[in-house]
């Protein structure tokens, strides 16, 4: 059973998950998605092996693995002004409307956001909605604003969705993933995806 907060249609999770298949066809998985709280919240609980979540989580009850970091894009309609521009950086969008989910990265992607504009007057205008990732791609065509995603949303694209790389002066930003699980939980199929994530995400040498 794994939790995540993120996407499934591209990326290194979407991957892990067909290697973990291929050496382990006999083994059940279960997904669980919701946002990063409520992922943690379920893997407290021990209904939940393994929890695959962005940023950084500080826990003390559990074991945790940091894994790899995706690239932040723009998500733009195809007729917007920026969709020509050669280099987009975080102060481009200090006019804008940012549209972001309740759910899902929201959170953590309005807090790179704020991070990177942290004077007021440069702020863009952020409205919420409490749908998914996948919608508020939809509502980017129908609504006047742009998204944020990460570059595992981009294996779905939709018709008049165009990305773009968002940079700041050190270059492209990112948002890092890590692995969650309780020690005391010896579930072999746990000790195999563990092995795997390891193998395919060796921290660096000291």
């Amino acid at each position: 059973s794994i939790g995540f907060n993120t996407s499934l249609s591209a990326g290194n999770l979407r991957a892990t998950l067909l290697d973990f298949r291929q050496r382990f066809p006999n083994v059940e998985l279960e997904m669980i998605e919701q946002s990063r709280s409520g992922v943690m919240t379920v893997l407290r609980s021990s209904t939940m092996d393994a929890a695959i979540v962005t940023g950084e989580v500080r826990r003390r009850d559990g074991g945790t693995l940091p894994l790899w970091s995706e690239r932040v894009l723009l998500a733009l309609p195809e007729d917007h002004p920026l969709v020509d521009e050669e280099i987009i950086y975080w102060t481009d969008l200090r006019d804008e409307t940012i549209l972001l989910s309740e759910c899902d990265q929201g959170r953590e992607l309005e807090e790179l956001l704020m991070s990177k504009l942290s004077s007021p007057e440069h702020r863009p205008r952020i409205e919420r909605h409490h749908v998914s990732r996948s919608i508020i791609k939809s509502l980017v065509n129908v609504v006047a604003g742009i998204s944020l995603v990460t570059e595992s949303d981009i294996g779905t694209n939709l018709p008049g969705l165009i990305y773009r790389d968002i940079r700041d002066g050190a270059g492209s930003s990112t948002i890092s993933y890590s692995a969650h699980w309780r020690e005391d939980n010896d579930n072999p199929a746990l000790a195999n995806f563990l092995k795997l994530l390891s193998e395919r995400y060796p921290r660096p040498a000291v």
